[in-house]
């Protein structure tokens, strides 16, 4: 599989990130979290050992130890950097340091969109988990940050005749679930939500997200210094397409939301081909059912 990130970039940005916090800058992170809380609370069981891989921040932690749902977490990280003087693991980005059915539950938030190699990581939580086992995950999807990439595309074509990537591509949520089918776990469920997030003008956007440590990390990204000359006429143009009627601009971040189960025998199975009672004719004909 050719690479698109350059994950050690990503990293990168990410540790100057953490170096320089900026108040605020988490909201996408702390709405992931928000959301997990909603999720696992939906779900009616409790979790012997669970592992929180590559969240970046103990804000997966938190919402899995005050859940009073899971006994033992584990969070893995790719710098010790982001652990902090908390207890955790390090391990290389895009792998799952357990051993095969080992794990009653796997979190992810807000990393799997830098990763090159999604269905070999998903497989490999797949392996973690044990029969009945649950994964919890959430990445940037496809549209994330679409205002900026048209803005760039048109500023870059206009002044200099030609335009180089600058946004990484994002995974559909429809890919999302298909991923999860690829990956061998059962029951899979994908769903995005769109957080649509207003700024005075594209250097509010820009500044964010410096803080969040999600500037260009792509493999083939351009080379060529971002001039003041370039990014004053991708402000205008974002102003012109993307601003609301009071002159503030939008970006948007939808979330794609994923979830799946180990196979398991005691897990519901859909219904062979056939096997209904009643058929759909006799339901439209007679929708009360009489």
């Amino acid at each position: 599989m050719q690479p698109i990130v350059d994950t050690s970039l990503w990293l990168a940005h990410k540790r100057r990130a953490l170096a320089r916090p900026t108040a605020g800058a988490d909201f996408l992170m702390r709405r992931a979290a928000e959301e997990l809380a909603e999720r696992l609370g939906a779900v009616e069981r409790k979790f012997d050992r669970a592992a929180v891989l590559f969240c970046q921040t103990p804000a997966a932690v938190d919402v899995l130890a005050t859940s009073g749902k899971v006994t033992d977490i584990i969070r893995v990280e790719a710098d010790a950097m982001f652990l902090g003087d908390a207890a955790g693991l390090v391990a290389p980005l895009e792998t799952v340091p357990f051993e095969p059915e080992s794990l009653d539950l796997a979190v992810s938030l807000l990393s799997l969109q830098a990763m090159n190699d999604i269905p070999g990581m998903l497989v490999q939580i797949r392996r973690a988990l044990k029969p009945d086992g649950l994964f919890l995950g959430t990445f940037a999807g496809a549209g994330t940050l679409s205002e900026l990439r048209e803005s760039l595309l048109a500023a870059e074509t206009e002044l200099y005749g030609g335009a180089s990537p600058r946004v990484i591509p994002f995974t559909d949520v429809r890919d999302a679930g298909a991923l999860l089918q690829r990956a061998g776990l059962a029951l899979p469920v994908a769903d995005v939500e769109t957080v649509t997030v207003r700024y005075d003008s594209l250097f509010g956007l820009m500044a964010d997200l410096r803080a969040m440590g999600e500037t260009s990390a792509l493999i083939d990204r351009s080379r060529r210094p971002g001039t003041r000359k370039l990014f004053a006429r991708v402000a205008e143009i974002y102003a012109e397409r993307f601003s609301d009627a009071d002159g503030r601009v939008r970006a948007s971040f939808p979330i794609v939301w994923m979830s799946g189960w180990a196979p398991d025998a005691s897990q519901q199975k859909p219904l062979k081909p056939g096997s209904a009672k009643i058929s759909l004719k006799t339901i439209l004909e007679d929708p009360g059912g009489r």
